[in-house]
């Protein structure tokens, strides 16, 4: 369901600067409240709306759910839906900032019943705060050490009953027993053009822009498959058109600010062009080792596997090999250079 505009008037009227907030401000109001206006995820809306209802119709409290999948799906959004949905508050903390038992029984023990608690980057939490979660999630209770040393005694500690939320990028990095205390797991994917074009558009009738259809096209085909960075080229391409095309927002005016923030069509940015360009030219197509890479283009190795890495071999530019990364013939064709005869035969000739 797409928002009303804040500000209607005909698509050609310029933009107003005054009618804009801080993007601070607008990050959270841009988040779909309920399950009905998430868009992108059918499957797991759907599977995770079917939890929520049962739960509510036996009276009971959710089980725990776990999200995963790469940055900028919806975790959050997720989590923040299913505590709206039941009408309960939501706490939120991340893995790394429980680094203590302690931390995590402090944050338990101040729940109220029914509550939602969010752990972002589960995956990163300290081992010791993660078996007590093990109890937590299946007894609702903690057990608490007073004192040190033989005199030390373990106090359990009943907690209330609430839903935790788990969200991480990488699954495989949770232990077994931990994966095994969620009743409900939901793998978010990347996004279609045709949902993202939507989440857009919705967008930008909450930030009160007027967006016709192909205007919201070109900045959904560079958003590289996710909603965050949907939104976040949006307000560049705003911002663009506020200061360069005299508030008037076009699809030729989308397409230059997003060149200019150096987006290209298929999403690719300054990074992962720095990637295939080291891959291609310096390296004569590969394989170049990791740390090799990284340190040619300037950027920590983590940053070049995290980040750039994922999209360029979901998009078939790179692949992974055991002697290194190497680049495929459709990344010499985007960077414009000629396919040596020699890697022709990565891709076939009728890919772009």
């Amino acid at each position: 369901m797409n928002a009303t505009p804040l500000h209607p008037g005909r698509a050609d009227d310029p933009l107003d600067p005054h009618r804009h907030t801080d993007d601070q401000i607008v990050d959270t109001a841009l988040r779909p409240p309920t399950l009905g206006e998430f868009r992108g995820q059918p499957r797991v809306a759907e599977q995770l709306g079917l939890v929520l209802t049962a739960a509510q119709q036996r009276g009971v409290v959710p089980d725990h759910v776990l999200l995963s999948g790469p940055p900028g799906l919806g975790k959050t959004t997720l989590a923040m839906i299913i505590a709206n949905e039941i009408g309960v508050p939501l706490r939120i903390s991340s893995g790394p900032a429980i680094q203590h038992a302690g931390d995590l029984a402090a944050i338990l023990s101040g729940l109220t019943e029914g509550e939602v608690f969010f752990l972002d980057e589960i995956h990163r939490m300290s081992r010791p705060a993660e078996e007590m979660l093990y109890l937590a999630m299946e007894d609702f209770r903690v057990d608490v050490i007073v004192g040190k040393g033989p005199g030390a005694t373990e106090i359990p500690l009943e907690i209330p009953r609430f839903t935790l939320v788990g969200a991480t990028t990488r699954a495989g990095l949770l232990p077994g027993p931990l994966r095994d205390r969620f009743g409900f797991t939901g793998q978010l994917d990347y996004y279609a053009a045709a949902d993202l074009v939507g989440i857009v558009s919705r967008s930008a009738s909450l930030l009160g822009l007027r967006l016709d259809q192909a205007s919201a096209e070109v900045i959904a085909l560079r958003s590289r498959g996710t909603p965050r960075i949907a939104n976040r080229l949006l307000r560049r391409v705003r911002d663009y058109a506020l200061v360069k095309a005299g508030g008037r927002l076009t699809p030729e005016v989308a397409a230059s600010a997003l060149e200019l923030y150096e987006v290209d069509e298929l999403g690719l940015d300054r990074l992962d062009r720095a990637v295939l360009d080291a891959v291609c030219v310096r390296f004569a197509g590969g394989p170049v080792g990791l740390s090799t890479l990284a340190m040619s283009i300037g950027e920590e190795t983590e940053t070049v596997e995290e980040v750039a890495e994922p999209y360029l071999i979901r998009q078939g530019f790179l692949m992974r090999t055991p002697r290194g990364r190497v680049a495929t013939a459709r990344a010499w064709r985007h960077l414009g250079l000629a396919v040596p005869a020699t890697r022709a035969d990565l891709f076939s000739d009728s890919e772009s």
